[in-house]
């Protein structure tokens, strides 16, 4: 295995790893297991799926993504930005396509790690983070209305937006007042505590204070006990998906928008670790961690395995030194699970419900959103393609336009960059100013700066015998930008002109030479000194007197 794939446990234990770091370490790990608890079964409700799934992808996934991965501090586990994809999935191909399409997911995160896909997926444009993000809040906070108020839906609640809140609207008249009470009681204590604890787990304190008070006042509120029949107390024994030729093809799609997700997702919370500490991950070693998570969750019941941020972000403030801290999180959930399993029975919907109306607002990055729009229009517009294609197409194809608008504003960023501009050889033969022409060119030449670059490049060397291509100016170049040059040299030749080019770069006059210049006519010069030597030369031997 090479240094560049090697997990950071490796790395953690190499260094020196003792008792002091371990302390520090299992107090981190037992604070984000406690955040992690109601959160991984909130998320597999609201995912379609049984919240005990939440609980074997926290404890399985999350216990590969630390020992594998390429974080010293990244937690791992189901997040809200999958609750979308997840339950599209569980509606249209069941809990066998769903782990089959995890299991894929496995696969194609580890194949990207391997090929070294992972140093480019981090050059995803902020703007698309901002707005896909705000986006997934907005379609989770639009899921547990429901919930929220306690209302039902005798055809089943729909996906899309639109119809969902055409739905709930038509559902108002079962508004519970208990539910919805239970709900805004936890979302109280969960503000209080940011407010006046925030040291204290305030997720975990709001659920079991709500939980209290529905059964002490025996409130008619739908629980886990009730809807689910409680959680088991362990872990299933691992079992292979179903690997049928047909269902492989029809879970693809959904296959690959999981891959692209949770890299994207695992990166970005790595990203944010290394910003509050000050390390750096090894982005292509998380992908091959993250990938052997989903398989590993897949083989024990378990829904898609990422990076979680505000997990990851809880371990640093808690003061995790190293990925130990994110397997005795997964180990310490597992008591939990062994424990306390019966006592989640009496758990209310609407209070993990009011726990995932408080993640969907912090996933909106309020102050990101703020300063994109008040510094450029184009990255706004970005931002908002993003975020509506998100919330009323898909979350892949929100992502994609983006990806791709940003592009285009980047291009014509760059070809706007592109200068042609003369310069005035400065030499004592009067006679070489009104025979010679130079140009300076400076930025980027490449496929999006052809068309403002050839249009001032096609009216020079005209009338004169002499044409200095000043090419140390450029930054980068492309064929595109190579056959630009290409062609203007070809049409001097044929006029009769001597073309010096100016670079000390051999992969321009490598390349130049690929596009057929022709070497008569043609003079490839380290410097501008050399062109004026070589053309006052030549003016002094054609020069009859």
């Amino acid at each position: 295995m090479t240094e560049a794939i090697l997990p950071k446990t490796v790395s953690v234990f190499r260094e020196g790893y003792g008792p002091a770091k371990f302390k520090a370490d299992a107090l981190a790990g037992l604070t984000v297991a406690i955040v992690a608890l109601p959160l991984s079964m909130a998320i597999a409700i609201a995912s379609g799926v049984t919240p005990d799934r939440g609980l074997y992808t926290a404890i399985i996934g999350g216990f590969l993504v630390s020992l594998l991965g390429g974080s010293r501090h990244q937690i791992g586990g189901p997040a809200g930005a999958f609750i979308v994809l997840v339950s599209a999935t569980v509606a249209t191909h069941g809990i066998d396509g769903l782990i089959l399409a995890t299991a894929m997911a496995g696969v194609m995160l580890i194949a990207c790690g391997l090929l070294r896909i992972g140093d480019y997926i981090k050059f995803i444009p902020y703007p698309v983070t901002v707005g896909f993000t705000a986006g997934i809040a907005v379609i989770i906070f639009a899921s547990q209305i429901g919930e929220l108020l306690g209302l039902s839906f005798p055809n089943g609640e729909p996906g899309p937006l639109a119809d969902k809140l055409t739905a709930i609207a038509a559902a108002l008249p079962n508004f519970s007042t208990a539910a919805a009470c239970i709900a805004g009681l936890t979302i109280a204590v969960i503000l209080l505590l940011r407010r006046y604890r925030p040291s204290w787990p305030g997720l975990l304190i709001a659920v079991i204070v709500a939980s209290a008070a529905s059964a002490l006042l025996d409130l008619p509120v739908s629980t886990i006990g009730s809807k689910f029949g409680g959680i088991p107390s362990g872990l299933p024994m691992p079992a292979l998906p179903d690997l049928s030729l047909d269902l492989v093809i029809v879970v693809l799609p959904d296959a690959i928008a999981f891959a692209l997700l949770g890299a994207i997702e695992s990166l970005l919370s790595a990203v944010v670790a290394d910003g509050m500490t000050g390390r750096r991950h090894r982005s292509n070693t998380e992908l091959v961690g993250q990938g052997v998570a989903n398989i590993a969750s897949a083989l024990f019941g378990g829904i898609c395995v990422t990076g979680t941020i505000a997990r990851t972000a809880t371990n640093v403030r808690a003061g995790g030194t190293s990925p130990v801290s994110g397997m005795l999180h997964a180990v310490f959930l597992l008591v939990f699970m062994l424990v306390a399993a019966p006592l989640a029975a009496y758990i209310p919907l609407a209070a993990l419900a009011g726990v995932l109306a408080v993640v969907s607002w912090n996933m909106v990055e309020k102050s990101a959103i703020v300063a994109l729009v008040r510094s450029s229009r184009g990255e706004t517009l970005i931002l908002a393609v993003t975020f509506l294609l998100v919330v009323f197409r898909d979350l892949t194809e929100g992502i994609v336009v983006g990806f791709s608008l940003a592009a285009l504003q980047f291009i014509h960023h760059m070809s706007r960059n592109v200068r042609i501009t003369p310069e005035r050889v400065e030499n004592p033969l009067e006679k070489m100013d009104a025979d010679t022409v130079t140009y300076r060119l400076d930025g980027a030449f490449f496929f999006g700066a052809v068309a403002a670059a050839s249009a001032v490049l096609d009216r020079i060397a005209d009338d004169h015998r002499n044409l200095v291509l000043d090419c140390h100016g450029i930054r980068f170049i492309d064929t595109s930008g190579v056959n630009l040059l290409a062609g203007v040299i070809r049409k001097a030749v044929r006029q009769h002109v001597q073309v010096y080019v100016v670079s000390d770069r051999p992969d321009i006059r490598q390349m130049l030479l690929h596009h057929e210049v022709p070497h008569h006519g043609v003079h490839f010069v380290p410097s501008f000194d050399e062109a004026r030597r070589q053309i006052a030369e030549r003016t002094r031997s054609s020069d009859p007197s």
